[in-house]
Formats: C-alpha cells, structure tokens, sequence
C-alpha cells in the first residue's frame, strides 16, 4: 500500500502518498488530525484555475468516470488499516493521530462528477460500517456546481450523514475573482449558489489569503469581499476558515505570491468576527 517511509506534515499533501487511486491521508492544519481524503480528479481536472492551486499539471475539465468499486475498496481497506493496523505509528506525527474527517478534495472540483450522488452515498455507508460514524465527511468545493440538482440532492445526503461543506469564496468583485481563480463569474451568483448551499448543508466559507505582488488584501478588497459576505443570511453559515499558502503553488501565477504572516490574518479574522462571525484561522 505504501510507497514511501515519509512521515505526513502539514506542509506536504502529496496525494501518492499510499499507492491509490482515489484515497489518499494527510495531516490537516485545518482538521487537526489525519484527514482522509477522497480524490475524484484523478486526472488532474478542474472548472476553476485557482492561483494558489497544489496540483502541478492542472488542465480545465470535469472529473472522469469515477470507479466506484475501486473507491470502496481502497477507502475500506484504508479505513481498516488507521483504525487496526500500523499506519499512524509509522506515517504520522503522535500529535495528529486522530481520524479528523473523511475529504472529498482532491486534484479538481469533485462535484463535477456524474455520479457524486451515489458516491456520497457509498462513502457515507462505509464510513458507518467501520464504526467511524462520529468522523464528519467534508465536501471542499469551489460550490460552481451547486445549481445542479444531483449535487443538492448529494448536499442533503452529506446533511444527513452529520456532513458539511467547505465553500470556497475567496473575492468580493469579478475582476479579483478571475485573477485569483481564474473565472468568469458574477459575485451576486456565487453568492446565491452559497446561500443555496448553506440551506442545504452545513456550511463553512474557506477564504485563501496572501499578498500579491508584495500587497497584501487592501481595504477596498476586504470591503468587496465582506460585502458578498453579508449578501446572504451570515447567520446560516458555520463561519468562516481564513488560511494561507503555506504549500507551494503549482500554477504560473505562483509568482505573484506571498504568505502572509499570522498577525496579518489575524487581523482580518478581527474585523470578520467584529461583524459577528464565527472564524477559524491556519496561516
């Protein structure tokens, strides 16, 4: 299964870590343990171009055909080995060996998938056939598909299941949207298709922070971006993930750039929680 005596850090996500196709561990600074996660872009494929993306070979597309008996295979067989065999004692950190939650995230947007629906569904029943029911199981999603009925109808499989949502809103204005993820989308849209989520399932707002070009967020960005925000009931929203790049960019636009330090997060989670937000910070 293994193809490597690495230990996992939170600085490296590599997704070959163990020798699969579709599930892969590592440590989350966000999760605070050991996140499974589950990749159905194999391919390298997304709808979005973030700038800030991990994935090297990032091409625009949907998901393949995902191999479901293949998925569950290799995510029980995973699952059995954290709980029962010598995993965590040889790959993790004695800090971090908790099972903290079970990840579509992978290489793209996972949503994209024909058949997400009937993914959900099979990784909810495997979760609870290893007795791992209390682990949550986290869509992180760039939330562009939620208008689809197959994907609100795996939004409230998830819900069901004590799932939720990760949604990714990283700008207020379409010109910062595009440069930063690469797409051409109105605001107000991802705005409702965030509400809609939010109804849905429950949802936490995952916002990437970082200087470009030697500037870090202005105000005027940060007063876009907060404006969207409030567009919607905030009240409906599990808060706000405010994280940094702490891994290295992939992406030609890398070189814009830059971490920001943890005080300088710090000091925009203030001015969401003066607003009455529920926010978490990992620079």
């Amino acid at each position: 299964m293994l193809t490597n005596g690495q230990m996992l850090t939170v600085s490296d996500h590599n997704r070959s870590f163990i020798d699969m196709t579709y599930v892969y561990p590592v440590v989350s600074r966000r999760a605070g343990g050991v996140s499974v996660g589950i990749n159905l872009n194999p391919n390298n494929a997304c709808n979005w171009h973030c700038a800030y993306c991990q994935v090297p070979g990032l091409v625009r597309g949907a998901a393949p055909e995902i191999d479901l008996p293949q998925l569950a295979r290799e995510l029980a067989g995973f699952l059995e080995e954290l709980i029962h065999g010598h995993f965590m004692d040889e790959h993790v950190p004695p800090e971090a060996r908790v099972i903290r939650d079970i990840a579509f995230s992978g290489n793209g947007e996972p949503t994209g998938c024909r058949n997400f629906v009937e993914i959900v569904e099979r990784v909810v029943a495997i979760r609870d056939a290893a007795g791992l029911e209390a682990v949550p199981i986290r869509l992180i999603t760039n939330g562009s598909l939620v208008d689809r009925p197959g994907v609100q109808e795996a939004l409230k499989v998830l819900a069901a299941a004590g799932g939720e949502v990760w949604f990714k809103l990283d700008a207020g204005t379409e010109a910062d949207i595009a440069r930063i993820n690469g797409v051409d989308i109105k605001p107000q849209a991802h705005g409702r298709r965030l509400a809609l989520c939010a109804s849905l399932c429950p949802t936490w707002v995952q916002t990437c922070l970082f200087g470009w070009d030697g500037v870090q967020p202005t105000k005027a960005f940060m007063d876009a971006y907060l404006a969207l925000l409030k567009s919607i009931d905030t009240k409906a929203l599990r808060g706000v993930h405010l994280y940094g790049v702490a891994r290295q960019s992939f992406q030609p636009e890398a070189v814009h750039l830059q971490r920001l330090q943890p005080e300088e997060i710090e000091c925009i989670a203030k001015r969401l929680k003066d607003e009455g937000l529920t926010v978490t910070v990992s620079p």
